[in-house]
């Protein structure tokens, strides 16, 4: 795969947030900017491509990226891309149903009899037949799911916490694509970044129709954006592991050649509704998975470390699940 410009964002206890751009071993800062929603924003208000812009602020500043990456620095990674200035103008969400093998653990989740088809699998045929549609149609529409705003987002190295009122809670190993909205209201892809979408999959098991709560819950990006990922056919690693022993392990697989639905369908569904091009609205949108580990029937514990590698897409995100005890009802009072 050629040479990618990688980016990632960084916060520090006196110097606050900076963007750098990854040049293994090291990590170098540019120069006026905290966030690339700023810089991507800049560059559409300027006219101009955004590797013009990052090579026009880059530094001599160097950071060393392994202490950084392995959590022994005062730099610590941000989530990969965010909206600086309010979560609330950050849509979270994703696409599922996108690779064959999360249809087949679907229908297993839902059906008894492994020769019905269950909804699950007759999606993901509806996106075989028309999720690539001729220039100039349009396609089939694609499953689609509301993870939260920005406050939902973790970066690597961060927790991924079940809530007190969950089941559970399952890596799901993805690319997510990260999107600007201008300020006519035009979406613009900044990038893509590797993505643990985090859900619970008991709770969805449970009954197809609490997919939808299942899906509300932290997720984690990062730790870099890549701006001219090739996003054809990907390939990747996810695992599992407890008390520093690997307890699980899979090949994971992505891109258009192994998705029922090409990207510019699933952009243009997504992108369709007037709610999602609000200007200045910053997009999170996971892509689907290929493999997870509640397929094989792990269920994981609180401490398990997730790793999720995926070739070309820099360093892999590694995150830790936390498990919520205490009970926290919400009390509602009346004005």
């Amino acid at each position: 795969m050629k040479n990618s410009i990688r980016l990632v964002q960084l916060t520090h206890p006196k110097q606050g947030r900076r963007i750098a751009m990854v040049q293994e071993p090291d990590l170098v800062l540019l120069k006026g900017f905290g966030s690339i929603y700023k810089l991507a924003l800049r560059a559409i208000d300027t006219q101009q491509k955004l590797i013009n812009l990052i090579q026009e602020n880059i530094t001599d500043e160097k950071l060393d990226y392994d202490s950084i990456y392995s959590l022994n620095n005062e730099w610590k990674f941000l989530p990969s891309f965010d909206q600086p200035d309010s979560p609330f103008h950050c849509l979270v969400s994703g696409t599922g149903l996108t690779h064959h093998n999360s249809a087949l653990n679907r229908q297993m989740m839902h059906s008894e009899q492994k020769e019905q088809a269950t909804d699950s699998l007759k999606m993901y045929e509806m996106g075989v037949k028309g999720g690539n549609p001729a220039p100039g149609e349009l396609g089939v529409q694609p499953e689609w799911f509301y993870k939260g705003n920005g406050a939902v987002l973790r970066a690597h190295g961060d927790k991924l916490k079940i809530p007190f009122f969950g089941d559970d809670g399952g890596e799901e190993p993805e690319i997510a694509g990260v999107y600007l909205i201008d300020k006519e209201g035009n979406p613009y892809r900044i990038g893509m970044t590797i993505g643990n979408e985090f859900s619970d999959h008991v709770m969805e098991k449970t009954n197809y129709l609490y997919l939808a709560p299942s899906k509300i819950r932290t997720c984690a990006i990062g730790p870099e954006l890549v701006i001219d990922s090739d996003f054809e056919n990907i390939s990747g690693e996810v695992s599992v592991y407890r008390n520093a022993e690997q307890i699980w392990n899979s090949k994971i697989n992505t891109g258009q050649k192994n998705m029922c639905h090409n990207l510019e369908n699933l952009e243009f569904h997504h992108f369709k509704y007037d709610s999602h091009r609000i200007p200045l609205q910053a997009h999170v949108h996971f892509y689907g998975a290929d493999a997870f580990s509640f397929g094989n029937k792990i269920l994981l514990e609180a401490g398990d470390k997730m790793t999720v590698a995926w070739e070309g897409m820099g360093r892999p995100l590694v995150n830790y699940l936390e498990k919520e005890s205490d009970i926290n009802k919400q009390k509602i009072r009346q004005l």
